[in-house]
């Protein structure tokens, strides 16, 4: 299993990068809610080992039982749809021996190891319209089961995430342009549908989600959240008001900022760091990013190169939703900022995730040696 593999295939800077994005989070944690703090720290270590564990073992073995994690994603999906915890309004949560477990981030790394296996197994026909059929059909089942939570925001990064897959994989250009084709219009209408009254395509808390965004001015009180985030990273100026200071001003210290320690990490960080500590952020979580393509790049096969992409879309994907909501440049989403937000189903699949990656990049070290030995 270890044979021909040497250390210096090991990509100790990806570690590095991953270390320093989780240190903030444990000390932006720490701050926001600090009886959360040591939790996060543990799942940090748990994560961490894991992640160090299955980067080690070779990650064709997982890509073999490609149906088993399709079908435990839909037997975790379904179980939180019968006997999950109902929290405003929406069903996500259910209880494992006093742990809270969300499937919907367990759905995410359990996709995109089953769609890396298909997609390289049937990487001949991936043009054909019948594979593309399936293909669409599989991915809708698991989607709408997160849709129906509801989980909107879920949904669309996992809708992006494995159209960048199949994309990775080698679909036609045909294909993309006829689906910008169709996509283009169908999100004109869909939106144009969701502003009227008495819609009924999402929830009505979803639809002033979306109003208090375009609107901030007439729906004030739903526009709290992110314009209060706004005013708190505005005020850290360029180097913050310190962390876990006690200054009176701080939005933080007078609770104006609602779930500081989840959605609105970034608002924490703005205002106890300042432009430099959300700069740094944002340039280490984008570093990850493209150590990623990097190492998708040199995956030794088709399913490797689909999970290294797959995890940086990932994490680029929440990154841009989570910072741009809380700077209001988007739409409230509700989506946790890779490493950093708390979260113990986030944070443990997030490292799941990139112990694959790390194990991608692991192998493709050997087969490099090979393919240079033949020439």
């Amino acid at each position: 299993m270890f044979k021909d593999l040497h250390i210096r295939d090991y990509d100790f800077k990806l570690i590095l990068l991953i270390i320093c994005v989780n240190v903030i989070g444990i000390l932006a944690v720490g701050s926001a809610n600090s009886s959360n703090q040591g939790k996060f720290l543990a799942c940090s270590v748990m994560g961490f080992f894991l992640m160090v564990v299955i980067s080690l073992f070779d990650y064709t073995i997982f890509l073999r039982f490609y149906w088993l994690w399709y079908i435990v994603n839909l037997g975790l999906l379904v179980a939180v749809r019968i006997a999950g915890n109902s929290v405003n309004n929406a069903q996500r949560w259910f209880e494992v021996f006093g742990i809270r477990f969300q499937p919907s981030e367990t759905a995410k790394i359990l996709l995109i190891i089953f769609f890396a296996q298909f997609i390289m197994k049937y990487r001949d026909r991936i043009n054909n319209l019948k594979f593309l059929f399936c293909f669409a059909f599989l991915a809708a089942v698991p989607l709408y089961l997160i849709l129906d939570q509801p989980d909107l925001s879920t949904t669309i990064v996992l809708f992006l995430l494995i159209s960048v897959m199949l994309f990775v994989g080698g679909i036609s250009w045909k294909y993309i342009l006829a689906a910008f084709a169709v996509a283009v219009p169908a999100v004109i209408a869909f939106l144009s549908i969701i502003l009227k009254e008495g819609q009924k395509l999402i929830d009505d808390y979803q639809r002033k989600r979306i109003l208090s965004f375009i609107y901030p001015e007439k729906y004030v009180d739903d526009a709290y959240q992110q314009t209060n985030s706004v005013i708190a990273i505005g005020s850290g100026q360029l180097w913050g008001k310190g962390y876990n200071n006690d200054v009176i001003s701080s939005l933080k210290n007078g609770n104006f900022i609602i779930m500081p320690d989840t959605d609105f990490i970034f608002a924490v960080i703005g205002e106890e760091l300042g432009f430099v500590g959300t700069l740094t952020v944002i340039v280490l979580l984008f570093l990850i990013v493209i150590e990623c393509f990097m190492i998708g790049r040199r995956a030794k096969d088709t399913g490797g190169r689909v999970i290294a992409c797959a995890m940086g879309t990932l994490i680029g994907i929440q990154t841009f939703f989570n910072v741009g909501v809380a700077t209001f440049l988007l739409p409230n989403t509700g989506l946790t900022l890779p490493f950093i937000s708390y979260g113990m189903t986030s944070l443990i699949s997030m490292y799941i995730g990139m112990g694959f990656v790390l194990n991608v990049r692991f192998r493709s070290g050997q087969t490099g040696r090979e393919k240079r030995e033949v020439f």
